[in-house]
C-alpha cells in the first residue's frame, strides 16, 4: 500500500484569464459578475457568461471569495495583489534568472518601457534599506 500523499494547502496559480479578472477586483474592489464584464469589455469584448463561468470557477478553486446574501453575488479577490506577484516572481527568478535578483532586475530596467523618475527614486530607495541592512 502507497503512503497518502498530503493534501494541497496552497491556493492554485491563476490562468492568465483569471489574472485579468483579479486584476479588476484588485483595482475596483468587491464586484458582481456585471461590474467585472464591464471592466473587462472595455479593452476586449467577452462574452458576460464567460466571466459568469471564470468566477465561479475561481470561487471552487478559492481564488475569489463570494457573497451570496445578495440576488447579484458579489466576489472579492481570496489572495492579495503582492502575494500573486511575490509567487510569480519567486518562479520567474528561480525558473528564468538561475535565482539571480540582479539579472532580473538588470533585464527589466533594460527592456520595454524605460523607467520613470519617480520609479527610479522607489528603486534608489529600496537599494539604500538593503545597504543599510548589509552593513
Amino acid at each position: 500500500m502507497s503512503p497518502r500523499r498530503p493534501a494541497q494547502t496552497q491556493t492554485p496559480e491563476p490562468t492568465e484569464a483569471e489574472l485579468e479578472v483579479l486584476r479588476v477586483l484588485w483595482q475596483q474592489g468587491d464586484s458582481t459578475v456585471r461590474q467585472v464584464h464591464e471592466v473587462l469589455s472595455r479593452d476586449n469584448p467577452v462574452a458576460y457568461t464567460t466571466v459568469l463561468t471564470t468566477l465561479q470557477i475561481m470561487h471552487q478553486k478559492g481564488l475569489v471569495k463570494r457573497d451570496a446574501s445578495e440576488r447579484a453575488h458579489v466576489y472579492a479577490s481570496a489572495l492579495s495583489q503582492r502575494r500573486v506577484q511575490k509567487r510569480f516572481l519567486g518562479k520567474l527568478l528561480h525558473r528564468v534568472f538561475e535565482d539571480s535578483s540582479a539579472e532580473l532586475v538588470m533585464q527589466a530596467l533594460g527592456s520595454g518601457k524605460p523607467a520613470s523618475q519617480e520609479e527610479l527614486a522607489m528603486i534608489r530607495a529600496r537599494l539604500n534599506e538593503l545597504e543599510e541592512q548589509n552593513k
